[in-house]
């Protein structure tokens, strides 16, 4: 039986706000979708930022198989105690040597965590479709992007990115909107795979994250009004409610990577097959 251990970095206010809208925490998103790509995986969820988490040690990470960090809104350029909380979790994480996976937030705070800078965007935020994300050359040949073609499209909602990746770093993927969209980060021993969009949502959870922040995309010029967020929104929960619907992927300028869930979960069950992998080594 896979042991994950699955890490968020939303506060405890944060995570009884996205229940309430979702009716999970990232954390729970996360181990949902784990579970139905692996039906008999034991997760354990943590929140390593809250004011009472426990320390962890090197020992306690090395009972898992993989750790999965979750998106959130922490701005991991802020020098908070949460902050630094996290990261501290985070280079316990590379310490130990158990692989890690992570998307949105998860992949700004192993960046950060491994000494390289995260900011908040400079021209807009990026929400809802991030479209023509492009691999590189070593992103091609990683097994994290395995079965993606050269130029995807992916359900993405974030304000802040990466600015620089630390050293011993490869850039896999990117788009005009933002420079690193998937990368491999290398760091005291660990090796952490992330991507800057969501393969753990579903087109729902994208179209509530969207309503959500309806003031803020207005604000980056991304929508003249809320009617406009709650029209893209629309079409998104129609993709969920029907994936082949022509007209509504028509609309919304996508194809099979966004509609299809197996193929939105792509990166994640990579990073599973590398975990089996290594487990079948090592067993």
């Amino acid at each position: 039986m896979p042991k994950y251990l699955v890490t968020q970095s939303e506060l405890p206010e944060e995570r009884e706000a996205r229940r309430g809208r979702t009716g999970k925490s990232s954390g729970e998103t996360y181990a949902a979708t784990l579970c139905q790509i692996v039906a008999d995986a034991e997760v354990t969820i943590v929140a390593p930022a809250d004011d009472d988490a426990p320390a962890f040690t090197i020992d306690d990470i090395q009972r898992f198989d993989g750790v999965f960090l979750t998106g959130s809104p922490m701005h991991v350029y802020r020098e908070t105690p949460a902050v630094a909380r996290q990261l501290a979790f985070m280079r316990v994480v590379f310490a130990s040597g158990v692989p890690s996976f992570g998307s949105c937030a998860g992949l700004q705070i192993a960046v950060a965590a491994a000494g390289g800078k995260v900011r908040r965007m400079p021209r807009r935020m990026e929400a809802g479709v991030a479209r023509g994300i492009v691999a590189t050359e070593a992103g091609s040949d990683h097994p994290l992007l395995a079965g993606r073609g050269r130029v995807w499209e992916a359900g993405a909602i974030h304000g802040d990115e990466v600015e620089v990746l630390p050293p011993d770093a490869v850039l896999l993927a990117g788009n005009s909107v933002t420079g690193v969209q998937a990368a491999e980060v290398r760091f005291t021993g660990g090796v952490f795979w992330g991507v800057q969009y969501h393969p753990e949502l579903s087109l729902e959870e994208i179209a509530i994250a969207l309503r959500a922040q309806a003031d803020d995309l207005v604000e980056a010029g991304l929508a003249q009004d809320a009617g406009d967020v709650a029209r893209q929104a629309a079409l998104l929960d129609r993709l969920h409610a029907e994936p082949d619907h022509a007209p509504t992927r028509w609309k919304l300028g996508v194809g099979d990577e966004l509609a299809i869930e197996a193929n939105r979960r792509r990166e994640i069950c990579n990073f599973i097959a590398h975990l089996n992998t290594l487990r079948n080594k090592t067993g």
